[in-house]
């Protein structure tokens, strides 16, 4: 049994009383650094992982698209997802700081804590809101436009789960503009596949995040926030195996104008890699159990870097064919 509630709550959750950060910032960053998750990254990496598919099949389905641009659009957007995912956590700690009081799992936050003040917050909101500003401007007009578009979901997603059963879906929407602007930042256009993209990701994020609802459930009933988690109760790998199918099928019809070709096979392949792996790791989650929840959540990495990879493969076989 464990007596500390600190060491209780590191065995369920990520968030961890000492990390490399606390070693090698200086201690008055901690507080900020803890407030931007950059502790914690996996959210950064999900947040970069769908502009990354975004650019490497607009590349394959727009071969005029120089591999010196595409490097740069790939490292902006990996940039940008760890200063906008920054942005959105403070977003979401301000408005959620009462509520984070009464979470085991988030009692912890700076905000919730009282380590940082609003108006702290706030000034630090401004900043990574001016460098993620001045990373947008590096995008084609329609990317900077999307990139604008996408503010207002991030900034109202806190009120979804108080308004909502359904809040897994509102965070896939805002979650995964970076398939929009990645793709409009190579294509230079609208183009359908981006769409299918973006649905897909819409639809893994809404499972996804319904298994990390799992962790907080009991807290979440308690003091009133809505979830996936809780809505569908015991039918909940029922619900999520349905979301990473549709997943799977718009992700499919994305591939699809690639035609017949060996990039086709190659990041086929390496869909259906993802997709089994998708399936496999919730039918082994123990839903009931906080840290088995968070231990699915986090692989979901992997589900994004095996299809980035055949992604990339892909890319490379048909960049190579029109030479």
């Amino acid at each position: 049994m464990v007596n500390n509630p600190s060491q209780e709550k590191t065995a369920y959750t990520d968030i961890q009383a000492s990390t490399w950060f606390d070693r090698v910032l200086p201690k008055a960053t901690r507080p900020y650094t803890r407030l931007m998750r950059l502790d914690r990254p996996i959210g950064a990496y999900l947040l970069f992982i769908p502009g990354l598919w975004a650019v490497l099949l607009a590349a394959i389905l727009n071969p005029d698209a120089s591999p010196l641009r595409v490097g740069a659009v790939i490292g902006l957007l990996f940039v940008g997802s760890f200063i906008m995912r920054g942005a959105g956590c403070v977003i979401n700690d301000m408005w959620d700081r009462d509520l984070d009081r009464q979470v085991e799992r988030t009692r912890g936050r700076p905000l919730a804590s009282g380590a940082v003040s609003m108006v702290q917050a706030g000034l630090f909101l401004a900043v990574l809101l001016i460098v993620g500003m001045l990373i947008l401007l590096q995008m084609k007009p329609l990317g900077i436009i999307l990139g604008l578009v996408s503010i207002v979901p991030v900034i109202l997603y806190p009120l979804a789960k108080r308004v909502t059963d359904y809040p897994q879906a509102v965070l896939g929407l805002t979650f995964n503009f970076g398939a929009l602007i990645g793709w409009a930042a190579i294509s230079e256009q609208f183009q359908w596949p981006m769409v299918w993209l973006y649905a897909g990701c819409i639809a893994w994020t809404f499972g996804y995040d319904t298994v990390y609802a799992h962790q907080d459930k009991t807290d979440d009933a308690v003091v009133g926030v809505r979830s996936t988690a809780l809505t569908f109760g015991d039918s909940s790998k029922r619900a999520i195996s349905v979301s990473y199918l549709v997943a799977a099928l718009m992700w499919l019809f994305a591939l699809s104008p690639m035609g017949l070709s060996v990039a086709f096979a190659i990041c086929l392949f390496g869909l259906l890699a993802a997709t089994a792996r998708m399936f496999l790791s919730v039918r082994h989650t123990d839903l009931n159990d906080p840290a088995d929840s968070l231990r699915t959540f986090k692989g979901e990495q992997s589900t994004g870097w095996i299809f980035a990879g055949s992604l990339a493969l892909g890319w490379v076989i048909a960049r190579f064919a029109h030479l």
